[in-house]
């Protein structure tokens, strides 16, 4: 089909029905800085092959995770991705698949949604997961909509040490349904007393762990405090490979748990697409958002999966919907189960203390440098340290040199300057004896 655009009269008439005067109307809700006053300061023309050396150029400049000591975290971690899972999700019968409303030819899609829920389910020590969300970030977000559902109350507490990002992105949605958020101030150490910002008005209060400076937390108390008060314990993690070493967070009395899954079966990608993790109580499941998958048996009474308690925008009124998220990360998924199955119990166990050690190790190394201070009491793969001056300039000055040092925690809560000499750190299995030993003598090299 030709390209028609619309007409001055169409346009009009488009506005008028919809109640506006004009389309600048239509952002009255963005702030006006944040608004474009004339063109991006680009070319206006360029060839095709113009474009593509520019942008080659531009690609030459960035340093690839597997070319250098790499301790970068915060939520983005990089794990060793067997072959055989991105050559399984290329699978034509996997690769092209899309929503599977029509189950009866849809059994094999549904069948590996169902084995990741039952996979998600059991790292987190819940009752039920759904499908996937988008990834961990909307997931939290979600989780707190779903909470004020259940309890029919507006307050939410978020922890200091929750990731800014899920933060920022909670704050976003309850801002949009005009609920109330709590955030307390920043915690690199794992000290704050989230207990008394519980109270009788408390929908439900936000806490990772491990937290975004790495710090594990015991949510027993927590969760004791907010069942006291009739609210919900939400749970998140940003690093799910944690959860094949520390107690689920649904032992420790969690009533949602949710968080990233890239860690398992997706690699970094330069930040997506990855996969959500939900997970809830049975007797919360019709508030769950996103898709469900069921198990049930046919007219023959052979084992079959189906879409089940689809409260969904698709599927019923929006106005009544859980969710208005319409999709779910379905091959991230598929890695992730993939992935997983591969590692069974045992190797997800085993990885996991693989990646402590690593941690420890370079935490060792890191406190033994004039200067630095490591943070954390607890940690899993990732923690915190101190450095004299700017941490954020002092990462520059390791990139230069072929070290990519971890993340300033300024770039991340640029309007903190408390917490400007703060880096997070991180370290996996794919961290060698060797990174560590030149990532400690180059930091040594660069301290001010």
């Amino acid at each position: 089909m030709r390209f028609l655009p619309h007409t001055d009269v169409d346009r009009a008439d488009m506005l008028a029905r919809i109640g506006v005067t004009s389309v600048d109307a239509l952002y009255t809700d963005v702030p006006e800085e944040k608004l474009l006053s004339g063109l991006v300061d680009l070319p206006t023309t360029k060839s095709e092959l113009e474009v593509e050396r520019h942008l080659g150029r531009l690609a030459d400049r960035n340093i690839p995770a597997s070319s250098v000591p790499f301790f970068v975290g915060a939520g983005a971690y990089k794990h060793h991705i067997p072959s055989s899972v991105d050559h399984l999700i290329q699978r034509s019968e996997f690769l092209t698949s899309y929503t599977p409303y029509q189950p009866e030819i849809t059994q094999g899609t549904l069948q590996t949604l169902f084995e990741f829920q039952t996979q998600v389910a059991n790292l987190t020590g819940m009752d039920t997961a759904n499908a996937s969300m988008y990834d961990g970030s909307t997931g939290a977000a979600e989780a707190v909509l779903m909470a004020h559902r259940i309890t029919k109350r507006k307050k939410a507490v978020l922890s200091g040490g929750l990731h800014p990002h899920y933060s920022a992105v909670i704050q976003n949605l309850c801002f949009m349904a005009e609920d109330d958020v709590e955030t307390l101030p920043a915690d690199p150490m794992g000290t704050e007393d989230i207990l008394a910002s519980i109270d009788d008005e408390t929908s439900c209060v936000v806490v990772q762990s491990p937290s975004f400076y790495g710090q594990l937390i015991d949510l027993k108390p927590i969760a004791e405090k907010a069942h006291a008060h009739k609210a919900l314990l939400i749970a998140v993690f940003t690093e799910v490979m944690a959860l094949g070493a520390i107690e689920p967070p649904g032992a420790q009395g969690a009533d949602i748990v949710v968080g990233e899954g890239q860690s398992i079966g997706v690699g970094l990608n330069f930040g997506g697409p990855y996969v959500g993790l939900f997970a809830t109580r049975q007797k919360y499941v019709r508030q769950m958002p996103g898709r469900l998958c069921g198990e049930t048996v046919d007219v023959e009474g052979k084992r079959g999966f189906v879409l089940t308690l689809s409260t969904r925008e698709q599927h019923i009124r929006r106005d009544k919907a859980t969710s208005n998220i319409c999709t779910n990360s379905g091959l991230c998924s598929l890695a992730f189960t993939i992935h997983m199955t591969l590692l069974g119990e045992a190797g997800i166990r085993k990885l996991a203390g693989v990646n402590h050690a690593r941690a420890c190790q370079l935490a060792d190394a890191l406190a033994a440098i004039d200067g630095v201070e490591v943070l954390n009491q607890s940690f899993f793969n990732e923690f915190t340290i101190r450095v004299p001056g700017d941490a954020a300039a002092l990462i520059e000055k390791l990139a230069e040199k072929g070290v990519l040092g971890g993340v300033p925690v300024s770039r991340l809560e640029p309007d903190k300057a408390d917490l400007r000499s703060l880096i997070v750190v991180a370290a996996t299995e794919t961290v060698t004896d060797s990174d560590i030993q030149t990532f400690a003598s180059t930091l040594t090299q660069v301290l001010p």
